[in-house]
């Protein structure tokens, strides 16, 4: 009997570790709501470790952008079954999440709750809507899809060395 109860226990160990890692954890309405509006610093490797740490490993790569599932996850009163983050392929570092909500009650959602405006930036059947300082929220199929890209820092291009003649 003694030799089952060691056993059993990482079994269970191993079964905490696996639901931990798919929980939604206590911090995700202030670090990733705050990322979606812009109002923090946008560091896709940091989006990343904190995805993978709290989700598990992404379910895809595409379009740029490494996407996680996050089953019981909300922002704003509304469901956000994914979460993404840009990989280095894109000019872009960004981070984003599909909420199960059009566009037009995710956006009221905000506004009910956090106060921050958006503006309907083209004439389109599907328009965007922006935030200052750059949240975006899109259409994406029956859902939304909101966004902060920011630019990514590139190295200072050296200037090319001056040749010297030698005498």
């Amino acid at each position: 009997m003694r030799a089952r109860f060691p056993a059993i226990g990482a079994a269970l160990a191993l079964a905490c570790l696996a639901a931990a890692a798919q929980s939604v954890p206590t911090t995700f309405g202030t670090i990733v709501g705050n990322g979606l509006l812009c109002r923090d610093h946008t560091d896709n490797i940091y989006f990343y470790n904190y995805f993978l740490k709290h989700f598990g490993a992404a379910y895809k790569h595409e379009g740029g952008a490494f996407w996680f599932r996050t089953d019981g996850a909300s922002l704003w009163g509304t469901t956000i079954s994914e979460v993404m983050v840009s990989d280095d392929t894109s000019p872009y570092i960004f981070v984003g999440a599909v909420a199960e909500s059009t566009p037009e009650n995710l956006e009221q959602a905000i506004i009910r709750q956090v106060g921050t405006h958006y503006t309907v930036i083209d004439t389109s059947a599907y328009p965007v809507r922006e935030a200052k300082p750059a949240s975006r929220i899109v259409y994406f199929d029956t859902k939304s899809k909101i966004y902060c890209a920011k630019y990514k820092p590139m190295p200072p291009v050296q200037p090319p060395a001056v040749r010297q003649r030698l005498k």
